[in-house]
């Protein structure tokens, strides 16, 4: 995923450009201080303490330099009203929070509104067109069956989300001026691997599968999560 962001922002975005970049849902912060690390300007909002101060710690570990471009800030996704003025940033990152929100569209619409013209919305969602992979390729048919026809799902650790069709998402983008610009796969082949064995010493091989099989149908079509980008117009 962070390759596919980084393609995207380099095709809109000029080569040094320092962005201003939002993370809602930062959890740990991997993405925020990634970005970090490259140059840009971040803000992460995250409403878990938890994952909140596992951020502030990876974060106190950065250099100075890094540290000093990077502001976290507790609070929840849907109030970005609160916190900053609309169209005060060129990327907004919203990954792996989506499936835990019961109506996206009021979240999303409050995405869009925090991009400058031409700013990059990138979401992280579960696919509701490939349920039924997971249990599917662990021989549990039941939950199979059930999941063709639903956008409900339990994750391993125990806990209830809700999944997004490709369909309804690019319809929702247009609809909030941000349209789907470009989408992709992730986790075509890995998204069992954590039930299975640990992953290789040296991931090269599987990282490069799943980056082409992320772009190239139809393999990302049934990828357990959708990485989605929108531009706002």
């Amino acid at each position: 995923m962070a390759r596919q962001l980084d393609e995207q922002i380099a095709g809109r975005f000029p080569v040094g450009r320092r962005l201003r970049v939002l993370d809602v849902g930062m959890g740990r912060g991997t993405q925020a201080l990634r970005l970090a690390r490259a140059g840009h300007q971040v803000t992460g909002i995250e409403k878990d303490t938890a994952m909140l101060s596992a951020a502030r710690a990876a974060l106190c570990a950065e250099p100075e330099g890094i540290r000093e471009r990077v502001r976290l800030i507790e609070g929840d996704g849907r109030d970005t009203g609160v916190h900053f003025l609309p169209g005060g940033f060129d990327v907004v990152l919203c990954h792996g929070v989506l499936m835990y929100v019961d109506d996206p569209d009021p979240l999303l619409a409050g995405l869009a509104r925090m991009l400058a013209p031409g700013g990059l919305l990138s979401l992280l969602v579960r696919n509701a067109d490939a349920l039924a992979m997971r249990p599917g390729l662990s021989g549990d048919w039941q939950t199979t069956l059930a999941a063709f026809d639903s956008t409900t799902y339990r994750n391993r650790l125990g806990l209830d989300g809700r999944a997004d069709r490709l369909e309804a998402l690019t319809a929702t983008l247009a609809g909030i001026a941000a349209p789907l610009h470009a989408w992709y796969g992730v986790q075509v082949f890995t998204d069992t691997a954590a039930d299975e064995e640990p992953p290789p010493d040296d991931p090269t091989a599987l990282l490069a599968a799943e980056e082409r099989a992320g772009r190239t149908e139809p393999y990302r079509a049934v990828a357990a999560l959708l990485h989605l980008c929108g531009v706002r117009g």
